[in-house]
């Protein structure tokens, strides 16, 4: 068995392999003052729950885009897995064909999730991951990545509103019945989540207009589902689409 680990700036989701089959996946809050220790009883009491031995972990390997975690990442993957766990980065094998200008700039998180699309799905494709940011990556029929777009995502356009407007509450992201609210909290959720279907099908539009053909758009992310219902463009909802990057990846490292 071997444990894949993807760190958000909102969550980190590990999944526990044997083989090519996911066994286990948790997904707990990104905390970047927690300490080796605490990570490390966190992620044991886990594995007691799930009934997973530690000496049973092979293998680590950690797709990350917060740098500041990344030590005690290290640090507890040693100190208590017993491994030395392999990092997404520069210098890890990938198979992707980066046609990015400074291919160091691309977020491990998008090489992973395209690393994943093109196994399962081959070009050309549009992955569109609803995370902290939410993050466009393009990749065409040769499975060579073009690059994307970044946008804020949806948590942090619902928390300004709620921080920068003082009159306007703060509330919980569920898809209204009406575009037109007839209460605030309802005019909010509308604004927020067709909105955003409204800017994922405006910015797959434009995307398949410079690349000169329709790609298969695939989403993942924690708030896929709720925005993808709702979108003309997006085609599949797959959210272990990360971890399965992570596996891939793990196994051309082997």
């Amino acid at each position: 068995m071997f444990l894949v680990v993807d760190v958000g700036n909102t969550n980190i989701v590990l999944g526990i392999y044997k083989e090519r089959e996911l066994l286990h996946h948790f997904r707990i809050g990104t905390n970047r003052q927690a300490t080796v220790d605490e990570y490390g009883v966190l992620i044991y009491n886990l594995f007691q729950m799930s009934r997973i031995q530690v000496q049973d972990i092979e293998g680590v390997i950690i797709s990350s885009v917060v740098p500041p975690l990344m030590h005690v990442l290290e640090a507890l993957c040693e100190k208590y897995l017993r491994r030395k766990p392999l990092v997404v980065g520069p210098g890890i094998k990938s198979g992707l064909n980066l046609r990015y200008e400074n291919p160091r700039e691309v977020g491990a998180d998008r090489i992973v999730n395209a690393v994943a699309a093109i196994e399962q799905y081959g070009g050309p494709l549009v992955v569109v991951d609803f995370g902290t940011a939410t993050t466009f990556d393009c990749i065409d029929a040769q499975g060579n990545y073009l690059g994307g777009a970044i946008v804020p995502g949806i948590g942090i356009a619902t928390e300004a509103l709620y921080q920068r407007a003082s009159k306007l509450p703060r509330i919980e992201l569920e898809k209204p019945k009406k575009v037109i609210g007839r209460n605030t909290v309802n005019a909010m959720q509308a604004g927020i989540i067709f909105g955003y279907a409204g800017q994922v099908d405006g910015i797959v539009e434009r995307i398949a207009g410079e690349m000169g053909v329709k790609p298969k758009v695939v989403a993942t992310g924690g708030l896929a589902e709720l925005i993808a219902s709702e979108t003309r463009s997006i085609e599949e909802v797959n959210p272990r689409l990360t971890l399965e990057g992570l596996r891939i990846i793990y196994e051309r490292n082997q």
